[in-house]
């Protein structure tokens, strides 16, 4: 679905947000139990892992390694949406698709860029301060969020 759509509101932009951050939990989540079970499989056979600690969470606290590869998962999350389609879940859910400025997908390099300068958090209140409703990481990555149009029966 190429084609230059209206760009879309705060309002928009917010609730498929608070939608994401949901599914991003469960993601971030069931990343957790996988590494929570590999790790308890692996103690089971390397009872020698936890020396020096009292539990497995401790363990897992003091690895920056799966700080990284939980941050990884999520990250992946929003960037297999943003570039098969353009739209993660809770976009769908409002209608607001993911594109170029030109019209056109979104490349693993603008999505990278896009997540990045969206980590720093307060970017997409640059919607609301200007004409062009354009966040920080619109800017960065020379995205667009649009709202699209539902299919007619």
């Amino acid at each position: 679905m190429k084609g230059h759509f209206p760009r879309a509101s705060f309002g928009r932009r917010l609730a498929a947000l608070c939608y994401d951050y949901l599914l991003a939990c469960a993601v971030f989540m069931l990343a957790h139990f996988l590494g929570f079970a590999l790790l308890a499989l692996a103690i089971q056979l390397f009872p020698a892992l936890l020396d020096g600690y009292p539990d497995q969470a401790s363990f897992m606290r003091d690895q920056p390694l799966y700080s990284l590869y939980l941050l990884l998962c999520v990250l992946g999350f929003f960037l297999w949406f943003w570039t098969h389609g353009g739209q993660t879940l809770g976009m769908r859910a409002w209608r607001l698709k993911l594109q170029s400025q030109q019209g056109g997908p979104v490349s693993l390099k603008q999505a990278l860029l896009r997540a990045l300068c969206a980590l720093l958090g307060a970017g997409t209140l640059g919607v609301l301060l200007g004409s062009r409703r354009l966040a920080l990481q619109d800017r960065a990555s020379h995205t667009e969020v649009v709202l699209v149009d539902t299919p007619k029966p």
